[in-house]
C-alpha cells in the first residue's frame, strides 16, 4: 500500500488523496464516521490505473475544514462543492457507513452528478421511530468520551468490535489510526448528525447503477438490513461478503476490491480505460 502526500482543494476546504490520471473517470471514496481519507489507500492504488480515484476527508477530518452546521444534508452540498474543485465530473461515487448515507441524501438533492453508486455497509434509515436505539448507540460511542477517554484510548476496542473474522492485521492497525486521529468535536458533531435520517422511501428514486455490499458480521449495518433495502433499488446488486464486520475495505481488501471491480465492469461499461 502506497504512501500518499495528502492534498488540499483550490479553495483550501477539503483535505483529500488522490491518485491516477485526471482524465480517467472518477472514482470517488466516502469514509464512515471513525475514518479518513487514508483508510482508502488499498483501492486508491488498486483502481488508479483504471480511475482517477480520490477519497476525501469529510468536513471536520483530516485537512477538511468543518462546517458551521452538520448534517447529512449539509455534508451532501459539501460534497457537490468538493466534486466540483478536483472536477470529478459524472463520479462514480463509493460511500461507506456514514458515507453511504451521505451519498442518498447526494442523489436526493443532486440526481443527476453521479454516474453510479455504491453503499458499502450503510443504511437507509438511522434507528428505530422511537429513538431508544439511536440514544443507546450514540450513547456507548460518545459515553467514554464524556468519562475523560480520548480518541486515541478509544481507538482499539472501537475497532475491535467493528471487524468480523481474520481482518487483515495491516488493516485493523489502518482503521485504529483513522479512529484515532478523528478530532473529539467532530467524533460528536457526525454521531448527532445522523438521528432523524431516514431516506427509506427515496430508495425506489436511485436510477443510477447500484451497487449494495454488507458484511455477514457487521453488527451496525447488519446484512438482513442491507438486503431488504436493495430490494427497493430497482436492478441493483447485491453482494454479502462473509464473516466480514463493518470495515469490508479494510479487514479484506482484496475481497472489497474484487466485488467493487466486477461491479464496475459489469454495470453500464463502467470499467474504465481498461474495458
Amino acid at each position: 500500500m502506497t504512501e500518499m502526500a495528502a492534498m488540499t482543494t483550490k479553495d483550501g476546504r477539503f483535505g483529500y488523496e488522490a491518485k491516477g490520471d485526471t482524465t480517467l473517470p472518477p472514482l470517488v471514496f466516502l469514509h464512515g464516521i471513525g475514518g479518513a481519507a487514508r483508510g482508502w489507500r488499498n483501492q486508491i492504488d488498486a483502481f488508479s490505473n483504471r480511475y482517477y480515484t480520490i477519497a476525501w476527508d469529510m468536513p471536520g477530518y483530516g485537512g477538511s475544514k468543518q462546517l458551521p452546521s452538520v448534517s447529512i444534508s449539509t455534508i451532501a452540498d459539501a460534497l457537490k462543492d468538493f466534486l466540483q474543485q478536483v472536477g470529478a465530473s459524472k463520479p462514480v461515487l463509493v460511500g461507506h457507513s456514514i458515507g453511504g448515507m451521505i451519498v442518498q441524501q447526494f442523489l436526493v438533492k443532486y440526481p443527476d452528478i453521479a454516474s453510479a453508486v455504491v453503499l458499502a455497509q450503510t443504511t437507509s434509515a438511522f434507528g428505530s421511530s422511537d429513538g431508544e436505539w439511536q440514544k443507546n448507540f450514540i450513547d456507548s460511542r460518545v459515553g467514554p468520551l464524556d468519562r475523560g477517554e480520548t480518541m486515541v484510548s478509544m481507538a482499539p476496542k472501537l475497532v475491535q468490535g467493528l471487524v468480523g473474522d481474520e481482518p487483515s492485521a495491516a488493516g485493523v492497525a489502518l482503521a485504529r489510526d483513522c479512529m484515532a486521529s478523528v478530532k473529539p468535536e467532530t467524533y460528536r458533531a457526525s454521531m448527532q448528525a445522523m438521528i432523524g435520517f431516514d431516506l427509506r422511501k427515496n430508495l425506489a428514486d436511485i436510477k443510477l447503477p447500484t451497487l449494495l455490499l454488507s458484511g455477514s458480521k457487521d453488527n451496525n449495518a447488519p446484512a438482513k438490513t442491507m438486503a431488504k433495502m436493495a430490494t427497493f433499488v430497482k436492478g441493483s446488486t447485491y453482494v454479502e461478503l462473509e464473516g466480514v464486520g463493518h470495515l469490508a475495505n479494510m479487514e479484506r481488501p482484496a475481497e472489497f476490491n474484487e466485488v467493487l471491480a466486477d461491479f464496475l465492469s459489469t454495470s453500464h461499461n463502467l470499467s474504465g480505460s481498461s474495458s
